[in-house]
This record gives structure tokens, sequence and C-alpha cells, in this order.
């Protein structure tokens, strides 16, 4: 990406692993480009329970004053021959399952009190804002798959995107030309208004990782960002919720759109509980935290430091659901939920890194993430490090390796869109097992992995009591697997990122 292109003055200076600043015009705040290099080195140590802060708030309030402040694995391709027909069935049908207390599903489906996994309500959340809602964020069959400052000059760079799986920008450069953003139906959200900007911007960025940066706390924040000078008055004071306050308020109120912010290994591990729970909590409407297991060389350090996570528990896809999970519980403190995103490399994001990321690590990750209960997924499509630097990494050469991936398993997401955008039904299929449960149209879908903490091999699953089937078909294998009387069947899991999707349909 040139200067041109990045909408800035030739010749600025950049933070390792993190992109050159993005200038707006006067006023404008400059944006860090995201990345898993930590600004600054916190204490070791493991985090205290996880505990409420003071009062419940809508997520789109702003705090009140003086609120608390591995081993190599062997690929394993994506198959992409497998036909786009026939995934999600037309008829209906009867199913088995328990609810929490142990009561079999009947013929017309899951009875009222089957257990659920607790959500914000899925594409009809966004109902509530009317840029995404007019935009057909609210259709079960749209699912969120984004990419990480963009530029969009030409009808190429959108071509290449959406034959990848894209349809959301999640923030752009200045240069990008908005109208073809728009009319070629993609969506974006942006840290300023763009030039020309119009229906196709459904909402705001707040910021980018100000949990590591600004640090959490209520001091005055002086405007600039990582690399201008001084952020906090004073410098050894918190200011980040002073900067999500201070950009939250810029934006034009009551627009429609909503306020979203990506965190990092402050909220992840670095911050105090009630401290993470405000970066969550008070700012916005839509919210991820990244953390690069698969390639960052800091992460595995915190890891250790704060999480106890081994060096061989350090680079698995499991990791990539755990960091889900630990935004879903700080969530879920304030009694309102707010749709989850994934982060995702798919290159070699920091200078400091030693590796870049392998096609069958990224699904893995991503599925991981899914079964976690992601709502969205964002790609960081960045290289400034290894022998082949990007800022493109998914339309130039530099992601020929990873790309047929990457679009094979957005293409899996698109298809079963329907599917992820139900919620979610409780149950233990077996031990070793990562899981996620759904039911749509007269079928159940059972998204599978090994667990964190165990290895890869064979899995026995029991389905919910009540099921009777002979066989679930295991979905873009071409196989399937045979149920046995009790409800019981077998897979294979050969790696630590490996994943199967079955769907089960009573005859």
């Amino acid at each position: 990406m040139t200067s041109e292109e990045r909408g800035r003055p030739p010749g600025r200076g950049h933070l390792p692993g993190r992109s050159l600043p993005v200038l707006a015009g006067a006023g404008a705040v400059t944006l860090a480009m995201l990345g898993s290099c930590a600004v600054d080195t916190p204490a070791s140590g493991a985090r205290p329970p996880l505990t409420s802060p003071t009062g419940a708030s809508s997520p789109n309030a702003s705090p009140p004053p003086g609120a608390p402040s591995p081993q190599a694995l062997p690929p394993e391709p994506l198959p992409t021959n497998t036909p786009l027909t026939d995934v999600l069935p037309n008829g209906g049908g009867s199913k088995g399952g328990t609810s929490a207390t142990g009561q079999a599903w009947s013929a017309a489906g899951p009875p009222a009190t089957a257990a659920r996994v607790p959500w914000e309500g899925g594409p009809a959340y966004y109902g509530r804002f009317a840029a995404p809602a007019a935009a057909g964020w609210t259709s079960p069959s749209f699912f969120p798959v984004g990419v990480w400052f963009e530029s969009v000059i030409t009808q190429g760079d959108v071509n290449k995107d959406k034959a990848a799986g894209i349809n959301t920008y999640v923030e752009l450069t200045t240069t990008t030309n908005m109208e073809l953003v728009r009319k070629n139906g993609m969506s974006a959200l942006t840290n300023v208004p763009l030039p020309g900007y119009g229906k196709e911007t459904v909402g705001w960025l707040l910021d980018d990782e100000v949990d590591m940066w600004a640090k959490a706390g209520d001091a005055p924040w002086t405007g600039k960002h990582p690399g201008e000078g001084a952020l906090c008055i004073p410098e050894n004071k918190g200011c980040g919720f002073t900067v999500l306050r201070t950009q939250k308020n810029r934006f034009p109120r009551g627009d429609g759109r909503m306020h979203y912010a990506n965190y990092g290994k402050g909220v992840m591990m670095w911050e105090r509980d009630v401290d993470a729970a405000t970066f969550v909590n008070y700012f916005t409407d839509v919210v991820s935290t990244d953390v690069y297991w698969y390639t960052s060389e800091s992460a595995c350090l915190d890891g250790k430091n704060f999480l106890s996570l081994s060096p061989a528990r350090c680079r698995r896809a499991a990791n990539y659901g755990t960091v889900i999970d630990r935004q879903r519980e700080l969530d879920a403190l304030d009694g309102r939920l707010q749709p989850i995103y994934a982060f995702v490399e798919v290159g070699w994001p920091a200078e400091n890194d030693t590796r870049a990321i392998e096609p069958y690590q990224v699904t893995g990750a991503v599925m991981s993430s899914l079964i976690h209960e992601a709502r969205g997924i964002i790609y960081f499509n960045h290289n400034f490090g290894g022998p082949c630097h990007s800022q493109h990494v998914l339309r130039e050469k530099c992601g020929e390796r990873v790309r047929p991936a990457v679009t094979e398993i957005n293409r899996r997401i698109a298809k079963l869109a329907p599917v992820l955008n139900t919620q979610s039904y409780r149950h233990r299929f077996g031990p070793g097992l990562d899981t996620m449960l759904k039911h749509h149209r007269g079928s159940s879908y059972v998204f599978a992995m090994p667990r964190a903490a165990s290895t890869p091999g064979r899995r026995t699953f029991t389905l919910p009591r009540g099921v009777r089937a002979s066989r679930a078909e295991v979905l873009f294998e071409n196989r399937s697997v045979p149920i046995d009387r009790r409800g019981r069947f077998t897979d294979s899991f050969a790696a630590e990122h490996s994943h199967h999707i079955y769907r089960i349909t009573t005859p």
C-alpha cells in the first residue's frame, strides 16, 4: 500500500508490527494498526477472580464518573470440490435431544425447556440499528466475515475480496472509493466518516487495542496514539476509558449505526477483571479481542505468565475459542449481551514474530471461534514480518498459500449461515470434545473439535436422548459415520486443529 493509498503524508513513522497512521483531515485521530505486539509490557501474574463492575449499565453507556476503573502438525487441507448444493435441507423431520433436565425432544423438535446457550439474539440483534438492518444484517443468511484495514480503489479490489468470501470491511483508508463499496453490496465499519460514505457504513470503529496502549482509567487523554508522544496525563496513569468516551462522543448520535471496538491482551490477560469488564460493557454494541496464538511470540509468554498456559499448549486453535469465552464471560456481567467477533491472522503479523500461520491453522482458529459462539470473523490481513511484506495478504502473492483455505472456510460459513444464526443448545457429547449443537429445519448440527487440554485421536459422541438415526453425515467431506442403537458414533481428529461438522436427520 503506497503513501497515497493510505491517505497520509509520506514519511510518517510507524511502530513495528503496526501500520502507518491514517490521517483523515483536521481534527481526525490517528488509528494504530491492529497487531499482536504489545505496546507496553505488563506486570506478570495471574488475573484475579472475575468480579462485576459496580452497577449495571447499557453497553452503549459511558462509565459513570468514578467507575472502577507445538510441535508442527501436518497440513490437513480443506477439500474444495464438495458440491455447494444440498447442505441445508428443505424438509422437516423429527429430531432427538435433551434439555438440562433430561427431557427428550419430540418429533416436532426441541421442547421449550431445552437448555440453550445464552445469546444476544442473532441477526435480530441488528434490527435495533437502522443502518445494519437496511444493509441486510437481519437476514438469517448473513454472517459477518470481515477484513481489517483495507483500501478499495478499483473494482478489482472488491472482486478479489468478494471472491475470498469477505462481505465487510472493518476500517478502510481515507482514499477508499465508498461508492464502489456501496454498489457492490459490501458493508463497512470505519474510524471516521469517510468521504462519500452512506448506507454501506453500518457502524463506527472507536479504536483498536486501547486496553493495551492507553490502559484502564479515566485520566485525561492527550489525543495522541502510540508513537506520537505522551498518551495520558500524567503519563503513568491510564486513560483508556477517556479515549473511548471521547471517540464515542464525536460520532453523530442516533444515526442508526453500531459502535465497535477491538481489544487485545489487556482485556484478555493484563487488566483486572473489573477494568476489563468496563472496556467490554460500557462503550460498544459489537466487540472483539485479538490474540494471535499461532504467530505471536509475546502471546505465548503472556499466556504462560497470566494464564498458566504451557508452551506446548500455546499454539493451538482451541485458544482462539478461549478468547471468545473470555469476552462472553465479561460481557454477561451487565446482563446485556452483544455480538462477539473473532480475529484470526492470515499471515505473519509482527516484525518480531518468527512464523506465519499455516492454512490449516487458519481454518482451525476460525472453527474454534465459531464453536465458542463467535458471531463474526475478522481477518488480520497484513504482513509486517517475514520475507513477504504486504498490507493486502488475501489479494497479493504473499497470500497464495493461505487464500484457498480462507476462501473455502468462508464458503462454508456462508452456506451454513442459517444454522450458525440460530441459538445453540447445551449438550455434553463426550470427554475430550469441544462442540456446538444447533437445530435447523429438522436437522441437528454438531460442530466438533478436540478440547484444548486433550490430544488428537478418536472421539466417541453420545447424542442427546431421543435421537433415532442410523448415520451422521459429515458435511463437506463426502462421507458419513454410523450411529449405533445407543445413539453413539465415533470419528477421528488427526490434529489439534482438526474439526468436523455433522448433520443428523431422523428419517
